[in-house]
């Protein structure tokens, strides 16, 4: 029998070390796991979950890839964000509560991982990852950030060019709900989220995207990277075969050393 490859999704896995939280609003926390003791310690990965920006989907369902992650060594903090669904989601509140939690959670896990007797590793500069909707927040707020606050971007089938996204109709007219609209009705607020109307990334970037995904059209990858590169980045592209949305997130599908490998690029 093939093995659904959404059950990722719903796979049970261990707990957060600790949460901590960037503000007031009960969304706006992150889920912090950490290396066990005797693996070398790399650089804080802040992961930003998928799910077309919508409340149904959370960070839980981002726990394997995050346990996963720890295990090789990285601090993994799972950052959560009010979704569109939910009082403040959407435009700009999304969007805020990405750039507000990944500029503090440097700060925030060294703290809390110096106040419970632990060495804080090394917060400075993170890794950003995300994936489909994820991807696109994560390099979204990589621009705003800078070479001075971030290692790079790992964008895993990212939602990377909204304009096409809406056009397509990907996640049933998910972008229209995150904006207020199409890119005609909005123009300005596409000129602003958009990855692909904003470049150059002016970071590193490694786009990993797989020719089967049915969510997000492998295109949307490809194109973008090329952009990325022709306006100056030093942007890689993997483009996987057989592999569909969700093998990216999943530590046991043949995508995962790709992956994994792609974010050790950064380190």
């Amino acid at each position: 029998m093939a093995v659904d490859p959404r059950e990722v999704l719903s796979r049970p896995a261990s707990p957060p070390d600790f949460t901590v939280a960037y503000g007031d609003d009960p969304e706006q926390v992150a889920d912090v796991r950490m290396p066990p003791r005797g693996v070398d310690v790399r650089p804080l990965v802040v992961y930003v979950h998928g799910g077309f920006w919508m409340s149904e989907w959370d960070r839980v369902h981002a726990a394997p890839l995050a346990t996963a992650l720890a295990a090789l060594g990285y601090p993994v903090a799972s950052l959560e964000f009010r979704r569109v669904g939910q009082p403040g989601g959407g435009w700009p509140g999304t969007f805020n509560d990405v750039a507000t939690g990944v500029a503090e959670l440097p700060e925030l896990v060294a703290v809390a991982v110096a106040e419970r007797g632990g060495v804080a590793p090394d917060t400075t500069r993170p890794i950003l990852v995300g994936h489909s909707a994820g991807g696109h927040l994560a390099l979204w707020v990589a621009r705003r950030l800078g070479p001075s606050g971030t290692r790079g971007v790992v964008a895993l089938a990212p939602v990377a060019n909204l304009a096409t996204a809406y056009e397509l109709g990907l996640g049933d007219g998910a972008v229209a709900k995150l904006l207020g609209g199409g890119p005609l009705d909005v123009p300005e607020l596409y000129a602003a989220a958009d990855p692909s109307a904003n470049l150059p990334l002016t970071v590193p970037a490694v786009i990993v995207h797989g020719e089967l995904d049915a969510q997000v059209p492998v295109e949307i990858g490809v194109d973008f990277a090329a952009a990325s590169v022709s306006a100056g980045d030093d942007t890689q592209l993997l483009r996987l075969s057989d592999v569909e949305h969700y093998a990216l997130i999943d530590p046991q599908s043949s995508a995962w050393p790709h992956v994994s490998g792609a974010i050790d690029t950064l380190c």
